[in-house]
């Protein structure tokens, strides 16, 4: 028999504590209003389920300077941001491609904001097909020689993990120091001890913000969604892929998987090592990495490509890859063009793209066909249709699952990495960009973003006003939800 009274003063608590959650939100959290008033909702009409939300979703991350490493200041970058900083601020920096000269704005905003050096020796191989980009990576981990760090966000053992995993372990037994970080959350079904023979053979692995109890982590934002790899400190990769089997297709579910992923050499890769490193102090108490010249080597000239690589996360007061973005879309004059799996934009990116339309600019952005997540699918639809009625071009992309992030303006500035267009990547989750001032690898993600146009079906506004009711139910929901998806 129920006991109304125990029943009653479990509500009445239940209630109480998710008054003093919203307290918290309004009071000491100092969230956007948006983002406030999606908790006060979900707290409210959905007692209990907000209640185990906030716990897992809501709380913000206290620690600040989580990413600390003494070994900076023995390969210089603090000097050369200074250095570069104080040139730029002079106008007596030398661009060694003065048609970058123009970005100098957005490229001093990155080094001031986010430690972000200007290389501008690298090469740049672009790859859109898994298959393409996984051969090469076994290829660089097959000849290495001195150490291999990888890092994703998902790292699944299933039919490609285990390749890759045995490459690694191949090498690991030839006496190369393998290093290997993922993400929890991301690799749900990943555990320490699938990699024990890799340990045994002298390689190192790191989970990100681990489980305090077994299948309770109340770290569920927050999470670690870069994807590093970088061997010899000579080769890196950075983009969209993960590891996991989809990303090469082999799902039904998602089909042919669409993404975007750049294989650099140069000086790039210093700043590159040092987001892994940093990100891999974090996670270990027991194996950190500490400055040793065979990190940094001294790199030849490897091609005219100059970019910077930029970091974001809650560990920072600044969305800096949101702030990159906005600085692209306002410096743009003739197109716009991104790709996103994702697009639950912020105020201020709405504004942006709005402002560019009106000014006449061609914006066309191109997201999935298939949803990833429901709610986020159809929060992304309604975002979307909203811009239609500035001039925005939309596509959907039909052939299978786009997961790319790249922003491209004008032939002359493009981003590749791991940030998408929405809340979670521009404040909750760990992200890592390159911005490139380059045409030639501009022009040649425009080419393939006009070639994947082949496989969409275009968003017209004639058609989303004819969206059923049901459509229009689903799209209210999921903005409503938005601040928290």
């Amino acid at each position: 028999m129920f006991d109304f009274a125990e029943l009653s003063f479990s509500g009445f608590l239940i209630i109480g504590i998710n008054i003093l959650f919203a307290l918290t939100v309004i009071f000491l959290e100092r969230r956007d209003a948006t983002s406030t008033w999606a908790w006060i909702l979900v707290l409210f009409f959905m007692p209990v389920i907000g209640f185990v939300l906030y716990l897992l979703l809501g709380r913000p991350l206290r620690q600040k300077h989580l990413f600390r490493w003494d070994g900076r200041k023995d390969i210089g970058i603090d000097k050369l941001i200074h250095y570069q900083m104080d040139a730029i601020a002079n106008d007596t920096f030398q661009y060694r491609n003065p048609q970058i000269e123009k970005y100098d704005e957005m490229i001093f905003m990155q080094l001031r904001n986010n430690d972000a050096v200007l290389t501008q020796d690298n090469s740049v191989q672009v790859f859109h097909d898994g298959v393409d980009k996984f051969e090469q990576l076994v290829r660089d981990i097959e000849q290495a020689r001195d150490h291999i760090h990888v890092q994703y966000y998902i790292f699944k053992l299933d039919q490609l993990g285990q390749r890759i995993y045995r490459a690694l372990l191949k090498k690991a037994s030839q006496g190369v120091k393998v290093r290997i970080l993922y993400d929890e959350m991301g690799s749900r079904t990943t555990k320490r001890r699938h990699f024990n023979e890799l340990i045994a053979a002298g390689g190192e692995v790191e989970v990100f913000f681990p489980s305090i109890l077994p299948l309770i982590n109340p770290r569920m934002n927050y999470r670690n969604h870069r994807k590093i790899v970088v061997i010899d400190g000579k080769i890196g990769y950075i983009g969209g892929f993960n590891v996991g089997d989809e990303y090469l297709g082999l799902k039904s579910k998602f089909g042919y998987w669409r993404d975007t992923h750049l294989r650099l050499q140069g000086s790039a890769m210093h700043p590159l090592q040092t987001r892994f490193i940093l990100d891999w102090n974090q996670a270990t108490s027991t194996n950190t990495i500490h400055y040793a010249s065979r990190y940094f080597p001294i790199i030849p000239r490897q091609g005219t490509v100059s970019m910077q690589i930029v970091s974001s996360g809650p560990d920072s007061n600044f969305e800096q890859i949101k702030n990159g973005y906005l600085k692209m879309i306002s410096m743009a004059k003739r197109y716009i063009y991104i790709q996103s799996p994702y697009f639950i934009p912020d105020q201020s990116f709405m504004d942006a793209i709005r402002i560019a339309c009106l000014s006449g600019i061609d914006v066309r952005i191109m997201i999935p066909n298939k949803p990833d997540h429901m709610f986020v699918y159809w929060a992304t639809y309604s975002y979307v249709g909203q811009l239609l009625e500035a001039g925005a071009k939309i596509f959907h992309y039909d052939r299978g699952f786009i997961h790319a992030k790249m922003i491209v303006i004008d032939d002359e500035v493009c981003t590749v990495g791991t940030a998408n267009i929405d809340l979670r990547s521009f404040r909750l989750n760990f992200e890592v960009n390159a911005f490139i001032y380059d045409r030639t690898i501009s022009h040649h993600l425009a080419e393939l973003f006009e070639s994947d146009m082949l496989d969409c079906s275009e968003l017209t506004i004639e058609r989303y006003h004819n969206r059923t009711l049901l459509i229009k139910m689903k799209e209210s929901v999921s903005r409503l939800l938005s601040p928290i998806l």
